[in-house]
């Protein structure tokens, strides 16, 4: 799992909206952030998308914000005054955008991002929301995580089946895309700020009625992953203790 950006493309003019908001949470990118930013835009642009892109910058010690200064009139930096958490990032993006469909996803684009098109068919046939998923089909992860943190991710998500909800076998993946209902229903609700926010949007999607439809999406694992497998794991399972005391 890997900070991302926040990309809202077309962010240069609030009063229209846009057909999609990318958003993309990002700490300590300046080494591939461009690169990322690259492909979506060549893209979004060859698709002939009405799109917005927002890096969210999520108190970066290195030159994230710098090189992404004025890197393209599409892309807006939102830089937060310290480093709060992907889930903080991601919710500031997605209050942010102006998008009719919005879409976080990780800034290694792990899915690449011509995945968008299957996310973007669901919400078209009536989905609120629609996830990518890694373990709806297997062969379509392209280049597995280390084993421990394969198993670590399996053991995660049968606590997240017993003290939230049931149904979705894979929370964690980093590519996801909202309505601009149901954006606006589910973010400013939202207040986790670690990496357990996934299972708490999820988890407000069900309880706001909205449908929810997965999909099997193609994934790379990035080896420059900077989550601690410890220290972060228990604080994702401390986490969804919480998200069912937080929303009553």
């Amino acid at each position: 799992m890997v900070f991302g950006f926040i990309l809202i493309l077309g962010l240069t003019d609030k009063k229209m909206n846009k057909e999609l908001s990318i958003i993309i949470p990002a700490f300590n990118e300046e080494k591939r952030i461009t690169k990322s930013l690259e492909k979506a835009i060549s893209y979004l642009e060859n698709h002939n998308h009405d799109f917005e892109v927002i890096v969210v910058d999520d108190g970066s010690s290195d030159n994230t914000i710098k090189v992404l200064t004025n890197y393209h009139p599409k892309v807006t930096v939102l830089p937060l005054n310290k480093n709060q958490g992907k889930g903080a990032a991601v919710r500031n993006g997605m209050l942010s955008a102006i998008g009719e469909i919005r879409l976080f996803s990780d800034a290694d684009f792990s899915t690449p991002i011509h995945e968008i098109t299957k996310l973007l068919d669901k919400i078209h046939s009536g989905a609120d929301v629609c996830i990518g998923s890694r373990a709806i089909d297997r062969t379509m992860v392209k280049e597995h995580q280390p084993f421990y943190r394969e198993f670590m991710g399996k053991t995660y998500n049968k606590f997240v089946q017993l003290l939230v909800f049931k149904g979705i076998t894979d929370t964690q993946c980093g590519f996801k895309a909202f309505t601009k209902k149901a954006s606006e229903l589910i973010f400013p609700n939202a207040k986790i700020n670690g990496f357990s926010f996934d299972v708490e949007l999820l988890f407000l999607a069900h309880k706001f009625g909205l449908k929810v439809e997965q999909v099997p999406v193609e994934w790379y694992n990035d080896k420059r992953s900077t989550v601690n497998p410890i220290k972060d794991s228990t604080m994702m399972i401390i986490e969804l203790f919480k998200i069912r005391r937080l929303h009553k």
